[in-house]
């Protein structure tokens, strides 16, 4: 997101100040950002970024010129983070003017200049939650058509995490904005003239994964080229070549991950140590979960904007210790495993864990210390880390032998591979602690950093400095009994230094040798010779002391980042400690069972629940959740099961669930039901409600059908599908026979496990002539009062909607509903030719009424009518003739 500039500052600049055609040169140098630049104590801006500003963050606006009337505001230096971080998160980039020298050292203008640009995906947020990554995107599009290659690569700088991957032939374009939808970048890079035809800001209905990325930024094409970005990649890890972080042969991966760090260094983000790795990932490695299917299970967001968190998988499982394992969670939920070995390996570790409290329990204590290890070594790689923030360091350091050791007690084969491989880190927990004060100050320029015996000069800097301030305290005490004046004080401020400071009315009392420095309204301030020479001593002590102690704090700094690559694998595996820890506590809490793992297509769930509606009904208070079990064999059969029965009677909660569970399992986690048996699964298809792209202006059906169209493209006899209510958004007879021809697809030609929730109840006559199709309903209890929902699902076909007692339920007029009861009866009379049964050779061919082609008739002619434009005497003439027809 960029402030569109009008001013033209070439021609404001002629007649401007010195430190305004400063202002002028840097806006022309970064003109998409909001300039921030320093001026004394504050951080003012100007023109039409003082208008925007001023009313993004209700600031006071001003005129720097009352003729010219400039339009200004500002923000003071010292607060400035609050209101730099409100503006990125709004998707604004910041530059920063900052001053380079001491004006009071100065005689000239003081010299400004860029130091740093702040973006989203670049500048450190302070309130960015634990579980959150904060992803700069990158994508290069190489090639054209069959041969076209398309390259995504992601950086969190905080933790230091770079990844990138790639996706070649003609749809690699879909799947790389796919993948972006699923990741959720805060900021994306994208060459200046890519794509031709391709909208970037989300017109094109293959970029809906783009629309939620707040600032996309056009970078110069040639930064996009092998020929530049590809070096920039090997220069920066020191390697000859890529082939080691599995990048040979991926080309638009290498150049995306080189425009990345280009734009490191554009935007001047100091050093990237941290970064000392880049991993090249491929999504079919992996239980593939697109970002249709991530938003309609609520994997890690809520599906709608501003509803509770609460909602979401996420929630649900996040029984984690640290930082680094939250992360781990969520990455995990996005991408489950698909390797038996590895999920094998963590079920066995997740089922010792879960069978011993105390060990369990001494592991997740063992932890508690624990802060954001990854981000903690982000801020010192980036030089903002403080004394203060490499304490925590070392505070969290400090707790790791403990978890080694806790970790070490667990038997199975993952337990022990952890536990051996896990290094502690003892030394840099020594080395900081032996270096910085116990109790230090947020800044190294406050002083007193470095811990008393580190350097011999510094202690004895630090005594004469403190010894200078006795001997001021006895100046103050011997002034006030040579004057007489009680009131009189030693004191210091940055412009006079030291003085000595009478009230007015005891200005006539000081002695002659006093010198005056500067008079106030109530007082007057004084200094000796004996003054000026301690203060000599005194404020020269303190900046020998301040550079000694800068030099020692940035050599602590370079020898940790030094060991950056051993911090940041230590994470790595903490993080897989505390997940199989967390994996254990809910298995142990909550009752969830180990998952049977198989190479099958058998998708089994035995009185089964599903994990967010049960923990928010028992958070509730809304009793318990009703178990459901689900038996699918794409082997076998049955393959497809047909799910009939009323709105809120529970089908698409049956679907949702089935889904979770299979994520769960393939995370390594056990699993909310009695028992389960899982044939691994390579991909969950969704197709459930279209409200986000509804939103963006496509309609109900078109989004329906672009998503039926990539699941029955792509899904395999091995993927999971769930369709709920296809076919709603269209006439009655286009849905049912688009719905029935899908389901046929689905199984004749994929044969993948298929749960369909439909309310077309003619589908259920697809049991008579597909062999691997089964029918379900969700039951219901008829009483005097109206219908009870069950919740519970049961072999066979519904034998009613109910959709007018849902109607009912819902609150509609009692007339309505009467009403309605009566339409009902005389269509439940009406003639209804059924499906004719046809040769699966031959395709279906079928004709289905709900009404007679006399009533068909009537529909159309009410249907037509402009009821708007109708007046009263032409709508009971209308009335009277189709009543006419009726009659014959």
């Amino acid at each position: 997101m960029a402030n569109e500039t009008v001013t033209n500052f070439a021609a404001e600049a002629a007649g401007a100040t010195p430190a305004m055609r400063q202002y002028f040169a840097a806006k022309e140098q970064y003109p998409d950002c909001l300039l921030f630049c320093r001026i004394g104590d504050f951080y003012e801006l100007f023109y039409e970024d003082a208008i925007l500003v001023s009313r993004l963050l209700q600031l006071t606006l001003t005129a720097r010129d009352r003729e010219k009337k400039q339009p200004m505001c500002g923000v003071p230096y010292h607060a400035a983070e609050v209101y730099l971080q409100k503006l990125l998160r709004m998707g604004y980039k910041i530059a920063l003017l900052e001053q380079m020298e001491d004006p009071k050292l100065t005689k000239s203008v003081v010299r400004r200049e860029v130091t740093r640009v702040l973006t989203p995906g670049t500048a450190l947020d302070p309130t960015l939650g634990a579980e959150q990554s904060n992803y700069l995107a990158s994508v290069a599009v190489l090639g054209a058509g069959a041969m076209q290659s398309c390259g995504v690569a992601l950086l969190d700088l905080s933790t230091g995490e770079f990844r990138a991957t790639e996706f070649a032939g003609s749809g690699g374009w879909a799947a790389l904005v796919d993948e972006l939808g699923r990741v959720r970048p805060v900021e994306l890079l994208y060459g200046s003239g890519l794509l031709g035809g391709v909208n970037l800001a989300g017109e094109s209905e293959t970029a809906v994964g783009l629309d939620a990325i707040r600032t996309k930024t056009a970078v110069e094409e040639w930064v996009f080229t092998a020929e530049y970005a590809v070096p920039l990649v090997r220069n920066h890890f020191k390697v000859h070549s890529l082939d080691g972080m599995g990048l040979g042969g991926h080309e638009a991966a290498a150049v995306a991950a080189g425009a990345l760090l280009h734009y490191m260094r554009a935007t001047k983000q100091g050093g990237l140590e941290h970064v000392d790795g880049l991993r090249f990932y491929e999504r079919s490695t992996c239980l593939e979960l697109d970002a249709v299917s991530v938003r309609n299970l609520e994997l890690v967001e809520p599906l709608f904007s501003g509803e509770s968190a609460q909602t979401t998988l996420f929630y649900t499982m996040d029984a984690c210790c640290t930082p680094m394992g939250k992360r781990l969670l969520r990455a995990s939920l996005l991408r489950p495993a698909s390797e038996m070995g590895e999920i094998e390996a963590r079920l066995e570790a997740v089922g010792e864990a879960a069978g011993d409290l105390r060990r369990r329990e001494d592991l997740r204590r063992s932890m508690d210390g624990l802060l954001d290890l990854e981000r903690l070594l982000g801020r010192v790689a980036l030089d903002s880390a403080g004394p203060r923030e490499v304490m925590a360091l070392a505070k969290t350091l400090g707790c790791l032998p403990g978890v080694v050791g806790a970790v070490r007690l667990f038997e199975s084969a993952r337990w022990r591979e952890l536990g051996e491989s896990v290094d502690p880190l003892e030394d840099l927990h020594e080395m900081i602690v032996r270096t910085i004060a116990e109790e230090p100050p947020v800044s190294i320029g406050d002083g007193g950093a470095i811990r008393v015996g580190v350097d011999p000069d510094l202690d004895e800097l630090r005594e004469l400095s403190r010894s200078g301030r006795q001997a001021l305290a006895a100046i103050e005490e011997r002034e006030r009994e040579r004057t007489g004046i009680g009131s009189l004080k030693v004191r210091f401020n940055n412009v006079f230094g030291y003085y000595l400071e009478v009230t007015k009315a005891n200005a006539k009392a000081v002695p002659a040798d006093y010198e005056r420095k500067q008079t106030l309204v109530n007082a007057e301030r004084f200094t000796t010779p004996e003054l000026k020479e301690y203060e000599t001593k005194i404020l020269t002590a303190q900046e020998r002391s301040g550079e000694i102690e800068r030099r020692i704090f940035a050599e602590l700094r370079r020898q940790l980042l030094e060991a950056a690559g051993r911090m940041r694998e230590t994470a790595r595996k903490i993080a897989e400690i505390d997940l199989l820890g967390c994996f254990g506590h809910l298995a142990a809490l909550r009752g969830w069972v180990r998952p049977q793992v198989e190479m099958s297509g058998v998708l089994e769930f035995v009185q089964a629940r599903h994990p967010v509606v049960e923990r928010r009904m028992e958070e509730s208070g809304g009793g318990r959740f009703v178990p459901n079990s689900v038996h699918l064999d794409a082997d076998v059969g049955p393959a497809v099961l047909l799910i009939t029965g009323p709105n809120m009677g529970g089908k698409s909660t049956y679907l949702r669930m089935a889904a979770l569970l299979v994520v769960m399992a393939q995370m390594g986690s056990f699993v909310p039901a009695e028992g389960m048996r899982l044939g691994l699964v390579d991909r969950i298809y969704t197709r459930i409600g279209a409200s986000d792209n509804v939103a963006r202006g496509r309609s109900t059906f078109m989004v329906e059908m672009t998503e039926t169209a990539a699941i029955l493209n792509t899904a395999t006899n091995r993927s999971l599908v769930l369709l709920d209510e296809m076919g709603r958004g269209t006439a009655t007879y286009d849905g049912l026979s688009l719905a029935w021809a899908t389901v046929e697809h689905l199984h004749d030609r994929i044969g993948a496990r298929t749960l369909f929730a439909t309310h077309y109840h003619e589908l259920t006559l697809l049991a008579d002539r597909l062999a691997r199709l089964t029918n379900l309903r969700v039951t219901v209890k008829e009483t005097a009062g109206g219908i009870v929902f069950l919740h519970t699902v049961e072999a066979g076909p519904a034998s009613k909607s109910y959709g007018i007692e849902v109607a009912r339920l819902a609150g509609l007029p009692s007339g309505v509903i009467a009403r309605a009861r009566e339409v009902l009866k005389v269509h439940e009379r009406a003639e209804t030719q059924q499906v004719r049964e046809a040769s699966p050779t031959e395709g279906v061919r079928m004709q289905m009424t709900m009404f007679t082609p006399l009533s068909q008739k009537i529909v159309d002619r009410l249907a037509e009518a402009d009821v708007d434009g109708l007046t009263p005497r032409d709508a009971l003439n209308l009335l009277a003739e189709l009543q006419r027809e009726l009659k014959g």
